[in-house]
């Protein structure tokens, strides 16, 4: 018998580094009853954290995945829960789990509040459309704010956030929260390790009027959605059932109207149940969540595919992981059908088959074989061979292609090389399983000095990559200092004359080529090529050779050997020759005119630049704003809160190394700081020359590429 979907949750726990989310995840699979005993994470115990570099740093690294079981109502629900990365370097985790998840629960730091991290992630739910529920963690810790973090969410993120709850007292006296929809005040005990650690009672009479005030404005809020509540609302506030509440406001949460927000101390055992027992009212099932749209592989024409054991199976891999015991595992989001293990399905981005040869349900790192998995459901399965993040998997006879998951381009790099001979092999298949998982982290290899380059989201990222090397792979490796992933493009335009000509004997090489080369439209990546050939002096076949020539030497750019990320390329004449032209000449010629062209067309370097937050005590700010000078910050904003400061500042990545240790020193390590990827702008020109030199400078494309 299929499963009831309405009873399903698929929810992610996203937030700023340690604002609590795998404390809460842990408290969840407590009061679950999937864990017996509390793990936490700065004992290293955590369950959800189980690779030992979390363990041992005490933050998340990657999404973990588990499943458990909520009574509410006297129903049972399934839970599958997925606790993301909070550290800038890690978003790629959270922005393949909110692809697949259908609401996500927003955690909040009571005394850091609205955070630049928790400001990307929402952005991330945002893109993806994925409802949210607010909860605020840490409200026993001193300085806590439950209604500061509120005003900061209508402020900073946009958001319409509605308290459904507000606490009993904060800091050391936070001893539970009233529940504003059905009136009750809930006290908890921590140090108690029941399951149910928390009594019901009265509201207390000193608070009546707060609370009143906020049943208010949610009451208010509510009745915008429903009609029948707002006749309530205006002849009898009172006669509005706990139901009606209840239904209304799932409703605005899906529809993305508001934000319901409940508050609590995950650590202190506080708030975890009504988080449960909210997740259940207002998160939408699979059911609630429209039909998925896809596109026919072989039409192009829209297709859709309900949320139904019944329709045509379709699943989406949102993640690619290596398990020293199972091999290859490929997280799977099913949208639609059924899907039995050891049967076949089509991969819609090779056009090939590939058997499931078994299907896991996961909980951290353990696997627990099921039998099939329905839509609605994630999985992991095993037996494939081509699959990658972000491919959509489906029923043979029913092909679709889902939308797949955009991934951020890494900005730093680092030079590795294996210590000895024997490391040599193991490192090429080492690196390949992590870029494989990682789909932002790649390996490339220099041309010029034939060093494996590994690239990332930043230092901390390829830190722990080495660290799997060493620890996962064994593989010893000799590492380089972090290099920026620098960018070529150009200013001016240029016209150019291309001939490539070769007489070998026999058959010769013959290309000629007219071209303009300026920069690319506004908004467009990649190679712009415009045809503009008269009277067929160019041949039609060999018009896509040359388009060919210009895109792969894109990937090399004319000062230093970086890439050019966009380029605007207008064919204009050219000439051919009956018997020694063909497709590979053309393509040569255009290699040629690139490298001959672009230094003529004012070519600059572009470097990433970070945006960077950093919270400080009053006292520093001098030090703090005087070293981001010499960095060649820019200041952005300055704002107080509570008794730190707040610089933002935009900083060119390559001023930012080590960074974090020099900001510990100067203010005593009291200051703090994160940063995330903005924007690639100019490099001044002295700098440039700086590069340029470093890197061998034009000096390799002296000789033609024939």
């Amino acid at each position: 018998m299929a499963r009831d979907l309405k009873y399903t949750r698929n929810i992610g726990i996203m937030a700023h580094i340690d604002a609590g989310k795998t404390t809460t995840s842990e408290r969840i699979l407590f009061y679950t009853g999937k864990t017996h005993k509390l793990g936490e994470v700065h004992d290293g115990a955590a369950t959800m954290d189980w690779m030992v570099q979390e363990q041992e740093r005490g933050i998340t690294i990657t999404s973990a995945a588990t499943t458990a079981f909520w009574k509410y109502n006297n129903e049972t629900y399934q839970i599958n829960l997925i606790d993301t990365p909070g550290h800038v370097d890690f978003t790629v985790e959270v922005e393949r789990s909110l692809r697949v998840l259908d609401g996500a629960v927003a955690t909040f730091c009571a005394v850091g509040r609205v955070q630049p991290q928790s400001e990307t992630v929402w952005r991330q739910a945002d893109k993806y459309r994925v409802p949210k529920i607010a909860y605020v963690n840490k409200m026993d810790r001193v300085g806590a704010d439950f209604f500061a973090v509120v005003d900061e969410m209508h402020e900073k993120l946009g958001a319409n956030a509605l308290p459904i709850c507000i606490p009993i007292g904060s800091e050391d006296k936070f001893a539970g929260i009233i529940d504003l929809v059905s009136q009750k005040a809930i006290y908890y005990d921590q140090d108690c390790k029941e399951l149910v650690n928390y009594e019901l009672k009265e509201i207390p009479a000193e608070m009546m009027a707060e609370v009143e005030e906020w049943r208010g404005k949610l009451l208010e809020a509510v009745a915008e959605y429903d009609d029948r509540i707002l006749q309530k609302f205006f002849d009898d506030p009172d006669l509005i059932t706990e139901e009606e509440i209840i239904a209304a406001l799932r409703k605005a949460t899906i529809d993305m109207a508001v934000v319901p927000i409940c508050c609590g101390s995950s650590f202190k055992n506080k708030g975890v149940q009504f988080l449960l027992d909210s997740v259940m009212r207002y998160l939408p099932s699979p059911l609630d969540v429209e039909e998925v749209k896809g596109t026919d592989p072989q039409t192009d024409a829209e297709v859709t595919r309900k949320p139904s054991a019944s329709e045509p199976f379709c699943a989406l891999v949102f993640k690619i992981a290596t398990d020293p015991f199972v091999g290859r595992l490929a997280f799977l989001r099913a949208y639609s059908g059924k899907l039995d293990a050891g049967t076949y399905i089509l991969n819609t981005r090779s056009g090939k088959k590939e058997r499931v040869a078994r299907l896991y349900q996961m909980h951290s790192n353990k696997q627990n074989p099921i039998e099939f998995v329905e839509a609605g459901d994630i999985c992991a399965a095993v037996g494939f061979k081509e699959l990658r993040t972000g491919d959509t998997i489906c029923s043979e006879g029913n092909p679709i292609v889902l939308e797949s998951i955009s991934f951020p381009d890494p900005v730093i790099g680092l030079a590795v090389e294996p210590k000895t001979q024997k490391d040599l092999d193991k490192l090429g298949v080492a690196l390949g399983k992590l870029a494989e998982e990682d789909p932002t982290f790649t390996v490339r290899s220099d041309h010029e000095t034939g060093q494996t380059v590994i690239s990332g989201m930043g230092e901390l990222h390829l830190e722990v990559i080495v660290d799997r090397l060493k620890r996962e792979f064994g593989v010893e490796i000799n590492q380089g200092a972090p290099q920026v992933n620098y960018k070529e493009t150009i200013r001016g335009t240029v016209q150019h004359r291309e001939v490539f000509k070769k007489q070998t004997g026999g058959r010769g090489k013959f290309a000629d080529i007219i071209v303009e080369i300026s920069p690319a439209d506004e908004g467009v990546t990649g190679l712009q090529f415009v045809d503009q050939v008269k009277g067929g002096n160019v041949p039609r076949e060999y018009i896509p050779a040359v388009e060919k020539g210009f895109k792969s030497a894109m990937a090399n750019g004319v000062l230093a050997g970086f890439e050019v990320p966009a380029l605007k390329v207008t064919l204009l004449d050219g000439s051919f020759h009956p018997v020694d032209s063909d497709a590979l000449s053309f393509e040569i010629c255009a290699r040629m005119a690139f490298r001959h062209a672009l230094p003529k067309a004012n070519p600059i370097l572009l470097e990433p630049v970070m945006a960077l937050e950093v919270v400080t005590p009053e006292d520093y700010m001098g030090d703090v704003i005087s070293d981001l000078n010499k960095r060649r910050g820019q200041i952005t904003n300055m704002d107080s809160k509570s008794n730190a400061r707040i610089v933002k500042a935009e900083v060119p990545l390559s001023e930012q190394f080590g960074y974090v240790t020099v900001l510990r020193t100067i203010s005593s390590g009291r200051a703090t700081s994160s940063m995330e990827f903005s924007h690639y702008a100019e490099l001044p020109a002295n700098l440039a020359k700086e590069v340029i030199e470093k890197s061998g400078g034009s000096k390799r494309f002296d000789e033609d590429d024939e």
